[in-house]
């Protein structure tokens, strides 16, 4: 019986593809990654062919060197790290590489899967999950007609309602619409911000308001996602700005304000993101006092001149503000435009909560804005 060449092709195919494999040295087990009592990391990786290995972790300025034993393990102990969730991967030859021994989570669609470390306080941590009641997550898929580059033009926003939320209740609960940053998506917040957790856990301990919190997918025009030359530039950051301002205030909160019981007055609204989503979140609700009483930008991509200029010229009356939070790492190179904004925001006699921590451009810093913003929010009336 003859075999059909494409059969045969495929045989030979998977045979050497067999061979191969097999004839590849077998990698050394290793844990790539061990929390040490200290709160230092040792993390290791397996390479024979480079010259050079390191690792970058989340706000640690500079790469790790590390170094090889004879078998190819690169490994390096960190100093005691603060208690968090940190980001890392790896460097080889300049090259940036993940680590392929552990689970790597994806929060981007225009980012590539990246992985992360949890190093423990000696208690729990606001955004850890704990024996406490906790909220529900909702994902909303919609048409939008305003954002543009979407495939078929369909956007999402994720909902968290706490516990308790009762839909069929008369209660009217205070939304925070809380916007992620370039590159990222709708569930960046509570996919790697946690900031499901952190609510859960402040409203159990007394801290914060019961609240919605609506995180919507923060895009205009896709297109400005497409590479980080975009931020050279004024044209395309004020195209998507403009479009996502409509995006926001006519399709998302009308829907949301449809579907659950939220607040649909300024006093029970609030508005803040991080880096790109901060830039937004600053820009939309100063210029609408009249739907927003507390704001926050938490590292916020305000570095081009043309961002001040496009404010508006607010009286402290005029704005009405409950709350106006300004912050940033100390070591993000964002740090001196948010300092300008802050000054000229003070220059109209507007009452800037402005806060420095120390950190880079990170989500450690995220986290912790989140944690400590969230409790000033619709504390008085």
């Amino acid at each position: 019986m003859q075999v059909p060449f494409k059969l045969t092709l495929l045989a030979t195919l998977l045979a050497a593809s067999i061979a191969t494999v097999q004839a590849q040295p077998p990698i050394p087990p290793h844990t790539s990654q061990t929390v040490n009592p200290d709160h230092s990391v040792t993390f290791r990786y397996i390479d024979t062919t480079s010259a050079s290995v390191s690792v970058v972790v989340d706000n640690i300025k500079e790469p790790i060197p590390m170094t090889k034993d004879a078998d190819g393990l690169w490994s390096v102990t960190t100093q005691p790290l603060v208690p968090e969730i940190y980001e890392y991967h790896f460097l080889a030859d300049g090259q940036t590489r993940r680590d392929p021994t552990t689970l790597a989570v994806t929060g981007s669609t225009y980012f590539p899967l990246t992985n992360f470390i949890n190093v423990p306080g000696d208690g729990p941590l606001p955004w850890d999950a704990t024996d406490v009641p906790h909220g529900e997550l909702h994902r909303h898929i919609y048409t939008t007609h305003i954002a543009q580059g979407l495939s078929r033009n369909q956007s999402d926003y994720i909902v968290y309602t706490p516990p308790g939320y009762n839909p069929s209740a008369k209660q009217v609960y205070p939304v925070l619409y809380l916007l992620h940053g370039w590159g990222d998506m709708a569930i960046g917040w509570t996919d790697k911000g946690r900031a499901n957790f952190i609510l859960d856990n402040l409203i159990a301990q007394g801290k914060a308001k019961p609240m919605v919190v609506v995180m919507p997918l923060g895009y205009g025009d896709t297109a400005f996602v497409s590479d980080w030359g975009v931020w050279g530039h004024d044209e395309p950051i004020e195209h998507n700005l403009s479009l996502y301002s409509q995006v926001l205030l006519t399709e998302i909160m009308p829907r949301v304000e449809s579907e659950y019981r939220i607040s649909k007055d300024r006093n029970g609204r609030a508005i803040a993101g991080l880096s790109m989503g901060g830039l937004e979140a600053l820009s939309i609700g100063l210029h609408n006092t009249d739907k927003f009483a507390y704001i926050g930008g938490f590292s916020s991509a305000v570095h081009r001149p043309a961002f001040i200029k496009s404010l508006p010229l607010l009286t402290p009356k005029d704005a009405n503000l409950k709350l106006l939070w300004v912050s940033c790492g100390t070591g993000d190179g964002l740090i001196e435009p948010n300092r300008k904004l802050v000054a000229f925001l003070k220059s109209d006699n507007l009452a800037v909560t402005a806060i420095e921590t120390p950190g880079l451009h990170t989500w450690p810093v995220w986290r912790d804005n989140l944690t400590n913003f969230a409790p000033l929010l619709f504390q008085t009336k």
